[in-house]
């Protein structure tokens, strides 16, 4: 590439292009265009060099200036004319080829690419008819050189790695919008954008992995980092890099699929190639932001070299760009202005400005490289034609550039007039064309493209944006026609100046428009018509419009078209289906726009069968609930309550004004009330208080998820986005209603009709103030319960209720409570109805209710909701001792109110009379009441009150339990107190057991020698002085210690006395998930972390065992906060310090516990708030035993430290066996820290840590990530293939390239690149006619059958019906079923339509030859004699004399495959049945053997003799059956019940005697009796013997089939099953149901037991067996093998698929054809398998198919052998040599039994010629090849 390039260079001097030295070869222009765009100059042929010999002198010679002043050509007038007649010769034959080809479907894909550039004059067409050559004319070349085409940019011509220059029209959330040329769009991921944008994604994710702290924070920090809006502008120009242009596929298989452009404006993609000398002045660079400074911005050029930078200035930057707003990442596309000395930095300009006036000499005049011209870049044009389709030139006199008719101006003006050949024009590069041989790139004329600005629309005389002066959408009455474009469409004037529209040829009808007309038809120039704006491209400066009377009418085009609240119509597209079913519609409303209605708002009521009603394509009307253009999504309720409601729209928060009314939608429920959505965001909050008028205690109760509820608005915070709504009327309480409300006072007489009646209250209206109130039943009267339920019986609805007292009231909530309670009436009219605080005064009597009863007292309830408390002392003396002291819920009584305490705003009451008249201050009184509190039964007799237990008393008490914690005592029977466990031992060597100090020690009613400490709040655990005495809930805090019992004054221990590095014993009282908790004293507690308990981890993990509550520690303070009352220790029995950083170091092994597991990493917390973390890949030395949810929060593990980073406090950890326990034990995936540890070649795992658009990164160890391109992830294509990877999903690859300086490892996960045994598949290429395969049946039609290629990349075929068998098949579905195992031959291939037929029918395969058994038969001969010869020197005529039968049985050798999934036809274990025989009595057979319907005989000898050696395990011995043979009995055995009891009492474990006993008990006729024996032999029979209990289950089982019902057989059944193995009762009851002709109940239970046990494959061919045999149900059997095999391990399909073939030879309803079909399949899938060709002998033998037989000999021996080799094994060959000959003697006659004979002695032969030939390489130095 470079030394072309340096040719062009030295060839052209008058190109423009710099050069070193002059020329000395003259060169054409016409051979320069001959150049391919690679840069390397085709070589003409010997015709081509003597016709480029021109006469007469040049121009181009070595010594010419290039450019000569005056801009004349620098080509002779010869070499012009000649160039003209050649350009005038291949454009006819372009235009012939043109005509003779018709347009595809294809050629109407781009919008008006295509179409502009066969575009020809007829003026052209006229002059470039051929004319005959005359001897006079001009010597032609006849160097083919095709014209320059004009081109347009369309999506044919983009292909991934063009560049095209686009200008910024949408910035989204995650992605930039890029308006392309020729109506384009193309989008730029954010992934995409620059290299520095990229890392701050990636260090955005990490501080998300991180923060374990708060994943919110981070999250909000996250989306406050990336505002791409921060990154861009609209209106900016960019260049991108085209990444890809797949199709997205829409759901709607209607809808067109569209295209996405992806594009890339990093600069290492857009710069690709580009060197630092590449880059003069005036040309256009792409750069990204690397960091901003004080005096300009450092760029990032994206160039191999990274150490050139570009550098904007300050001064340079223009009006543009803040620099105070530039953010790092950021991507310019820069005018380069110079470059610094050392070529290091490039001096770069922002200021589109002077970037875009080109006319200053700011184009690119000369170049290095024609690289340099890149799309952005300003030339100068050199027109070489003009035409009404666009222009064609050269820029700098070589490279080729066009411009359509959209860009060349030609919409606007005549170009053909203003433009001619030869003429200079500016114009900018917009774009590349790869796709072309030559190089040509694509420019722009237009102005605004020129100058690098946005185009203005001009309306009322105002410069607008020119969406604003006609938003999209909109539609234009009388657009005018100004310029009709050939077959590509129409230029309308809307009547906007500056901007015209275009409307396709496509776009013009509804119908197919194939050609229009300038001067005539409908859309003849001048023509006015309607069209719709659907779009508008910067680029081009032009709308996009459509004239189509659909598009005309469509509602909307587009999602900001749609109203929040609107109705709209649309159809069925989809139901969305999730794991709870129906989960959602799509709804289509336009082309391109679609809606969702979610299971809420499918329907007002939950629909069960959602999919009955909504079919696709129906249609339906749906209002719409909000929008979101960014994210493309219209939610959609179908809700009729919804759709159909004129309530007012209220789509945000500023349109919620008070008391608007709107429906909305219950999204939530929560016990304070419901979350109500209305439309768009708004959503409001529902009080509990608000939803209804009647009182509401559990809104769930009556709300439910999904229910739309009419809510009016009460409150509305804008700026913060809150609402308050109710769902009560507003109507229902007026300004009047509310002054009433406000007016009505507890105590106040009224009265009200009764409008509601319930089972518990009454709804009235209060007369006046149409109040609403309730009265509860238990106010009606003053009686019992029964009493105010026959009260509310006679009450009638309308009923007017006088003189109704107010009770309580409540505003908020506008509820009225009354009550019609006779003395609470009395009380109300005298004035004496407390209702208020205020009113209460002491010694007063008052009335009122009884509202709760507690064991220290009653409450009383006051009108007003006050409550007044009478403590159980204050009551009656004569109903202190009755059950709830004989007072009842709501009844009333006469109180006097002994005290009040104003502070706390409570009173207190008494029902006794007061002898004394009360004194203020009385409440203060009580503790002195309770000092003189009599003490009962006092342990010490010096103790007589209360006062006697005084601070510091040593006195005595009695344990009345002894607690973990503490010793709970009696000082009294009526005084109480408690020993903390830190108040009994002075010492840490007094304590005997540590886990259990106290209960060792003391035991209950031991008297003991206490000290008071103070007082102990039971209800608060809290220590109080001694003034709290008088609480309820306190209890004497005591000390045992024998130190307190000495000292003068107790001693309590305080925070304050606690020092660091103080030791004590501490006794544990509460564990927690991350501290255990340990008591110092009564009222010092101290936390204990985890890992300072102890460094055994195992002592660790099971707490509650190691430090249970209560146990005493050794500990020592580490911390003491008395501000904030904490406490830090730590047990002092640990041998390690404190952990602090600077104590930790690489390799150290410490004790950690899981604090946070996230999905990649877990979190560790080593000790005092160290934390680290560890990978995945540090987590295990074999990666397949990783996994992060075997983990648990709180866990202790053993860690490995591995790297410490204490600048950022950052600690690295491994839990790989090998780092934490020196496990000698193999490492399968070694730790890789360091790609010096790593080889080319190396075959390693790792976890997927990001799949990119790229390809994959793995993570092979914590610093080292290998990158998988896409082509190297799989062998096959996958066109999704996104989807088959999975973050932290575990690959295995090979190392491909490793680059150090770089650190970049690049693998590849390809199976034929890890994998050295990898077979490719087999392709369509691959199978050549004849070629035997094996399949599968895809699919069965009435023609034949669809199998796919075992081993295949898909590759499937057809075979009919007639190749199916020999026989005429009428029916192929009664032959094979989906999945089933054929093996076939190809009989025809159709290359072109790519078909390939099959033929299975067992003819086809008789002639077939296997392959090699093995590769080690010289080995094996050496040791096996065949005849009695020496093996040195065996004979020919020794071999004559061979007696087959002499040849020795080889058995042994078949049980090479040692694996037991190549066996086959093994009989079902079968329970060994009792004495050999089943005790046969009534008609009933009492062992139940398992299914086994093969009939005596079906299976040779030969089968089992070779099942035999097959199966080398032992089996189970069970418990053989003893019998007592004590003699006691005659020889007839037991004949009475006598009898049995006596042999009973012997063998009480012998099932054969109870089932004797049964049967004796049947014989009787005494069915009951029988099960009594039964059931006492359960009862009887030991534990351990399991069998002897199953006999008895199976002989139960038995007795209810024939004596019982189905509802005692069923019962039987399921305590069989909870009792014994349960799959065996299903087969032993289904054996019972057919051995007693119940097939029906067998065929269910079958069914039931197939459900339950699917991974057992003799019940599998137990019920084929049943349906074949028994049930006659062919069909049925069949269907079996597929779901058999899909459920069964694949180990056991061969046995599987085995049995059910030789069912269709045993059964009399099987296909022995179908059969044979079968064996094929599995014999050529398992060509080695001889006992399959054993076994279909024998069954070809039974069905006596003579010449079948044979011919499956020959397959096995083989007609014909290799010239080195043979096809068996010797002592494989022997014996069915041996078997042919005994079934030749059986049925065949003397000649085929000496032909078998001669067959033999060949095969001896060939045997003894190669092991000669063997010695004879060995005696050579050779070496003998193994087959």
């Amino acid at each position: 590439m470079a030394s072309s390039k340096k040719r062009i260079a030295k060839d052209n001097t008058s190109s423009g292009f710099k050069t070193k030295t002059p020329s000395k070869k003259v060169k054409t222009s016409h051979n320069l265009l001959a150049s391919r765009n690679d840069g390397t100059a085709r070589k003409p042929n010997h015709d081509e060099s003597e016709n480029v010999q021109l006469k007469g002198p040049s121009l181009l010679g070595g010594e010419e200036t290039a450019f000569p002043r005056g801009g004349a050509s620098v080509l002779t007038p010869l070499e012009h004319k000649q160039i003209k007649i050649e350009a005038q010769r291949d454009v006819l034959f372009e235009q012939a080829g043109n005509r003779s080809t018709k347009r595809t479907a294809d050629d109407f894909e781009d919008d008006s690419q295509d179409e502009v550039t066969r575009e020809t004059p007829a003026s052209a067409r006229k002059k470039l008819r051929p004319t005959p050559k005359s001897k006079t004319d001009v010597p032609r070349f006849d160097v083919k050189e095709s014209s320059v085409r004009i081109e347009g940019l369309g999506y044919k011509r983009i292909i991934p790695g063009s560049l095209i220059l686009g200008q910024i029209s949408q910035i989204n959330a995650y992605d930039v919008a890029l308006t392309l040329p020729n109506n384009l769009t193309g989008y730029i991921p954010i992934t995409a954008i620059s290299d520095q944008l990229s890392k701050t994604l990636e260090r955005i994710a990490g501080r998300e992995d991180d923060d374990s702290d708060d994943e919110s924070e981070t999250s909000a920090k996250k989306e406050e980092d990336i505002d791409l809006n921060k990154y861009f502008s609209i209106g900016q120009y960019l260049r991108a890099y085209v990444t890809s242009t797949e199709e997205n596929p829409s759901a709607n298989s209607q809808i067109r699929s569209r295209r996405r452009i992806e594009l890339s404006i990093n600069p290492r993609q857009v710069n690709a190639g580009l060197s630092k000398s590449d880059f003069i002045s005036h040309s256009m660079m792409q750069a990204s932001v690397d960091s901003v400074e004080d005096h300009g911005l450092i760029m990032d050029l994206g160039l191999e070299d990274s150490w050139v930078k570009g550098f904007i200035s300050c001064e340079k930057s223009g009006s543009d760009v803040d620099f105070s707003k530039v953010e790092p990442g950021s991507v310019f596309m820069c005018l380069v202005s110079n470059s610094s000395d050392n070529g290091r930095v490039l001096k770069l300009s922002v200021d589109m400005r002077k970037a875009g006036n080109i006319k200053r000499s700011r184009y690119l005049s000369d170049a290095r490289n024609v690289d340099v011209i890149l799309p952005g870049t300003a030339v100068e044009v050199l027109l070489t034609e003009v035409t009404h389709s666009g222009i064609v030139g050269k820029v700098m006199g070589m490279l080729d550039v066009t411009a359509d008719v959209f860009h060349s101006g030609a919409v606007t003006k005549d170009i053909e007039n203003t433009l001619k050949s030869g003429q200079k024009v500016k114009g900018r590069v917009i774009c590349t064309f790869p796709t072309f041989d030559q190089r040509k790139l694509g420019v722009s004329l237009l102005d605004h493209v020129c100058s690098l600005t946005s185009p203005k629309a001009i309306k009322n005389e105002e410069a607008m944006d020119p969406l604003a002066a006609l938003p999209l959408s909109t539609i234009v009455e009388g657009a005018t026609v100004t310029k009709v474009i050939g077959t590509v469409g129409l230029i309308l004037d809307f009547g906007i100046k500056g901007i015209l529209g275009f409307v396709h040829i496509s776009m013009i009808s509804d119908k197919r428009v194939d050609s229009i007309s300038e001067s005539t038809g409908p859309c003849r120039v001048g023509s006015k018509h309607r069209a719709r704006i659907t779009g508008y491209n910067s680029m081009d400066e032009l709308y996009v419009a459509s004239m189509r009377e659909s598009t005309l009418i469509q509602p909307f085009l587009r999602i900001e078209d749609i109203q929040v609240g609107e109705v709209v119509k649309g159809k069925v597209e989809k139901l969305v289906v999730n794991e709870r079913g129906v989960g959602g519609i799509l709804v289509n409303l336009a082309e391109g726009v679609t809606g969702f209605a979610t299971e809420m708002h499918i329907a007002d009521v939950k629909l069960s069968h959602p999919e009955k009603k909504f079919k696709e394509g129906m249609p339906v009307t749906a209002r719409v609930l909000s929008t979101n253009p960014e994210r493309k999504q219209v939610r959609l309720t179908l809700k009729k309550s919804l759709v159909n409601s004129d309530s007012p729209i209220i789509a945000s928060y500023e349109d919620a004004l008070p008391d608007t009314q709107s429906l909305g939608t219950i999204v939530n429920i929560v016990p304070v009330g419901a979350f109500v959505q209305l439309y768009g965001p708004v959503r409001a909050f529902l009080p509990v208080s608000e939803m209804s008028q009647a009182y509401i205690e559990d809104p769930s109760k009556h709300f439910r998820i999904g229910q739309v509820v009419n809510v009016r608005v009460l409150s509305v915070n804008p700026e913060n986005q809150k609402m308050t709504v109710s769902c009560k009327d507003p109507t229902e309480l007026g300004s009047e209603q509310e002054s009433a409300l406000q007016n009505l006072k507890p105590g106040s007489i009224v009265n009200a009709t009764v409008i509601e009646k319930s089972n518990d209250d009454l709804t009235l209206q209060l007369e006046g103030s149409k109040l609403t109130a309730f009265l509860s039943f238990n106010h009606l009267t003053d009686g019992s319960e029964r009493k105010c339920q026959r009260a509310l019986r006679e009450v009638r609805v309308n009923q007017v209720l006088k003189d109704l007292v107010v009770w309580q009231k409540n505003e908020k909530k506008r509820l009225v409570f009354l009550t019609n309670k006779p003395s609470l009436r009395t009380a109300a009219t005298n004035g004496k109805l407390l209702t208020a605080f205020e009113d209460v005064h002491e010694g007063e009597k008052v009335v009122g209710i009884v509202k709760n009863i507690t064991p220290s007292g009653v409450f009383l309830q006051f009108g007003g909701g006050l409550t007044g408390l009478i403590l159980k002392r204050d009551l009656s003396d004569d109903i202190d001792s009755l059950a709830d002291y004989g007072l009842q819920l709501f009844q009333p009584i006469d109180v006097t109110v002994r005290s009040i305490n104003y502070e706390q705003r409570r009173f207190f009451l008494t029902m006794k009379e007061a002898t004394t008249e009360a004194k203020p201050g009385a409440a203060h009184d009580d503790t002195k009441s309770d000092s003189t509190l009599n003490i009962i039964n006092p342990v010490d007799p010096s103790i007589r009150s209360l006062e006697d237990l005084s601070i510091g008393k040593i006195t005595k008490a009695r344990i009345r339990s002894v607690k973990r914690t503490q010793l709970n005592v009696q000082l009294a029977d009526n005084v109480q107190g408690r020993v903390d466990m830190s108040e009994v031992f002075d010492s840490w060597e007094e304590i005997i057991d540590k886990k259990q100090p106290l209960q060792k020690r003391f035991q209950a009613k031991d008297i003991i020698s206490v000290r008071i400490l103070g007082l102990h709040d039971a209800r608060n655990h809290r220590f109080l002085p001694i003034t709290h005495r008088a609480s309820k809930n306190s209890v004497f805090e005591l000390s045992a210690k024998p130190s307190d019992q000495t000292t003068s004054e107790p001693s309590i221990l305080t925070l304050d006395k606690v020092t660091v590095g103080s030791t004590w014993t501490a006794f544990i009282n509460n564990i927690g998930d991350s501290h255990v908790w340990a008591s110092l004293s009564p009222t010092v507690r101290g936390g204990i972390a985890l890992l300072d308990l102890s460094d055994e981890v195992t002592l660790l993990n099971d707490l509650d065992q190691s430090f249970p509550v209560g146990s005493a520690l050794r500990v020592q303070v580490t911390n003491v906060n008395i501000e904030n009352n904490r406490l830090d220790l730590a047990a002092v029995s640990r041998s390690s310090p404190v952990i602090k950083w600077e104590d930790l170091s690489k390799g150290m092994v410490l004790p950690g516990r899981i604090t946070k597991i996230a999905d990649r990493y877990i979190t560790v917390e080593l000790r005092n708030g160290v934390f680290g973390s560890a990978s995945l890949t540090d987590l295990a030395d074999d990666y397949d035993e990783v996994n992060i949810f075997h983990f648990n929060k709180n866990e202790i593990v053993r860690v490995c430290i591995i790297e410490v980073d204490a600048p950022n406090k950052r600690i690295h950890l491994s839990l790989r066996p090998s780092k934490v326990l020196d496990s000698s034990l193999p490492v399968r995936d070694p730790e890789i820290t360091s790609l010096s540890q790593l080889n080319v070649k190396d075959v390693v795992r790792g976890f997927v840590k990001n799949v990119a658009d790229e390809g994959v990164f793995i993570s092979l160890g914590r610093q080292i990530t290998g990158y998988v391109r896409v082509t190297d992830l799989s062998d096959a294509f996958i066109k999704d293939w996104k989807s088959q990877f999975q973050v932290d999903q575990l690959v295995e690859g090979k190392v491909l390239s490793i680059d150090p300086l770089l650190n970049h490892l690049q693998m590849s996960l390809k199976r034929s690149v890890v994998d050295k045994n990898w077979i490719p598949p087999i392709t369509f290429d691959d199978l050549k006619v004849g070629q035997i395969v094996t399949g599968k049946i895809r699919k069965v039609e009435d023609f034949g059958a669809f199998l796919v290629v075992d081993n295949s990349a898909n590759v499937s075929g057809l075979c009919y019906r007639s190749d199916v068998a020999a026989q005429r098949v009428a029916d192929v579905r009664k032959l094979y079923q989906e999945g089933d195992a054929v093996k076939a031959k190809v009989l025809k291939i159709d290359s072109e339509r790519r078909r390939i037929n099959f033929g299975l029918k067992a003819s086809l395969f008789q002639d077939e030859e296997k392959e090699d058994e093995s590769s080690d038969e010289n080995e094996e001969m050496a040791d096996v004699p065949i005849v009695e010869a020496d093996e040195s020197e065996i004979d020919e005529d020794d071999m004559k004399d061979v007696d087959v039968n002499d040849v020795q049985d080889f058995d042994s050798d078949l049980d090479e495959d040692k694996d037991p999934s190549n066996k086959i036809n093994e009989p079902p274990k079968v329970t060994k049945k009792i004495n050999g025989k089943g005790l046969q009595t009534v008609g009933f057979d009492w062992t139940a053997g398992v299914v086994d319907l093969r009939k005596p005989g079906d299976v040779q000898d030969s089968e089992d003799e070779m099942e035999d050696t097959k199966r080398k395990k032992k089996k189970k011995r069970k418990a053989e059956i003893k019998i007592d043979r004590t003699g006691e009995l005659d020889a007839h055995g037991p004949q009475s019940v006598a009898d049995f009891e006596r042999l009973l009492l012997g063998q009480p474990d012998s099932s054969y005697l109870w089932l004797q006993y049964m049967a004796h008990h049947l014989q009787l006729s005494e069915a009951d009796r029988a099960r009594e024996i039964a059931e006492r032999a359960l009862r009887t029979i030991g534990i351990t013997e399991e069998t002897e209990k199953m006999n008895i289950w199976i002989g139960l089982l038995n007795l209810e089939n024939t004596f019982g019902t189905d509802e005692t057989v069923e019962e039987v059944f399921k305590r069989a099953c909870q009792y014994n193995d349960p799959q065996e009762i299903h087969e032993r009851l289904i054996s019972i149901y057919i051995q007693s002709g119940k097939y029906d109940q067998a065929d269910t239970l079958f069914q039931r037991t197939l459900q339950k046990y699917t991974q057992s494959p003799s019940l599998w061919h137990n019920y084929a067996t049943f349906l074949m045999t028994t049930m006659n149900s062919p069909e049925r059997a069949r269907s079996l093998l597929p779901r058999a095999t899909q459920s069964l391990p694949p180990h056991h399909h061969l046995e599987m698929t085995s049995k059910f073939a030789q069912l269709e030879f045993r059964s009399p309803a099987g296909d022995a054809e179908r059969g044979r079909t079968i064996f094929e399949g599995l014999l050529n899938t398992w060509p080695k398998r001889l006992d399959l060709y054993n076994v279909l002998i024998d069954l070809e033998i039974k069905g006596g198919e003579k010449e079948r037989v044979r011919a499956l000999f020959e397959r096995v021996i083989g007609p014909k052998v290799k010239k080195d080799g043979i096809k068996l094994k010797p002592k494989k060959a022997k014996w069915f040599f041996k078997r042919w000959m005994e079934f030749e003697e059986k049925f065949g006659d003397k000649k085929t039994l000496e032909d078998v004979k001669r067959k033999a002695e060949g095969f001896v032969r060939l045997w003894k010629e190669r092991e000669t030939a063997g010695r004879e390489k060995e005696t050579d130095g050779g070496e003998v090849e193994d087959e």
